[in-house]
């Protein structure tokens, strides 16, 4: 080999390690990448793993989002990696083996129908099966067990227990029974586990949303006569923060509120105090709950706010 081939050969073997050691850094920053993500997404690796980042909900709505969205994930990495397996195929099966031009092909009507028709029969399985979650999600019965009002304001929230088992539920001297957030209050939602709980949402101002993550579900408020309304069953007991979803001026992002999901028996006591004139924190604490937000807290703000505590 003389001198000239030698210091080709030379520089042909740079090259592939240079692109070998390029192929390894991508590698690296596609790992720390993900791992990333997952810790900017709040959750546990396994639990965004194995949910690809959502929670199994707490009601049977939720739970029925849930597992179409996981086989939705499923549908996409099945497709996903037979995509990427045939771009690999072609990498390596045609790669250039020469300066010999390889044989062009004009078109494949089988492959091209293939393509062509797979995707419309994805689309519409997907749709199928989103239309019938969508229609279960949206169902409400005629005289649901427990009617709550919501009433979103800047930047806090309104709560009345409206009705129970279709009668009005009132205090002392017919008063309300609410709870109002306020700039250093957080306020609590109380309500039953196993019971169809149907919410009346109406905002004061502009366009709010009430959006509880475990409950994998948000629906937007309006102000104006339009009252939105939806229906779930709570399954599981415990505090679960709420927030708003929708851009609604300089402190959403402070807007939060609690649920509290308590036993039947607990709520029944609860409404009970409130009747009897307690507040809510005092209702709370004396069925054993702690009287205040345990799952957020209040923050500093200036605007004036609307005043009271439960």
């Amino acid at each position: 080999m003389c001198g000239l081939d030698r210091l080709f050969a030379v520089k042909g073997r740079s090259s592939q390690v240079l692109a070998r050691e390029r192929g390894w850094r991508l590698a690296r920053l596609a790992g720390l990448g993900v791992t990333v993500a997952v810790l900017l997404s709040g959750c546990s690796f396994d639990e965004s793993v194995r949910g690809f980042g959502w929670f199994k909900g707490i009601t049977p709505e939720g739970r029925r989002m849930y597992e179409l969205w996981i086989a939705a994930c499923i549908a996409a990495l099945v497709v996903g990696v037979f995509v990427w397996g045939l771009i690999f195929w072609c990498v390596v099966r045609y790669r250039k083996r020469g300066d010999e031009l390889p044989p062009q092909t004009r078109f494949n009507m089988p492959l091209e129908f293939l393509y062509t028709v797979v995707p419309i029969l994805i689309v519409s399985v997907l749709f199928y099966y989103t239309a019938i979650v969508q229609t279960y999600v949206d169902k409400r019965v005629p005289n649901p067990d427990v009617t709550v009002e919501v009433t979103a304001f800047k930047w806090n929230w309104k709560f009345r227990h409206a009705q129970i088992d279709g009668t009005e539920v009132t205090g002392q001297g017919g008063q309300e029974i609410t709870t109002i957030g306020a700039s250093d209050y957080i306020p609590v939602l109380v309500l039953p586990t196993g019971r169809r709980i149907e919410f009346v949402e109406h905002s004061e101002d502009v366009v709010h949303s009430f959006w509880v993550p475990e409950m994998l579900f948000k629906r937007d408020v309006f102000p104006g006569s339009i009252e939105n309304k939806f229906q779930v069953t709570i399954e599981r007991e415990g505090a679960f923060v709420g927030r708003c979803a929708e851009l609604c001026g300089a402190y959403h992002s402070m807007m939060n509120f609690e649920l509290r999901a308590v036993s039947q028996s607990e709520f029944d006591r609860y409404i009970q105090l409130r009747k009897d004139g307690k507040s809510t924190p005092e209702a709370l604490e004396a069925i054993g709950e702690p009287g205040y937000a345990t799952s957020t807290k209040p923050f500093n703000r200036e605007p004036e706010q609307h005043e009271g505590k439960g």
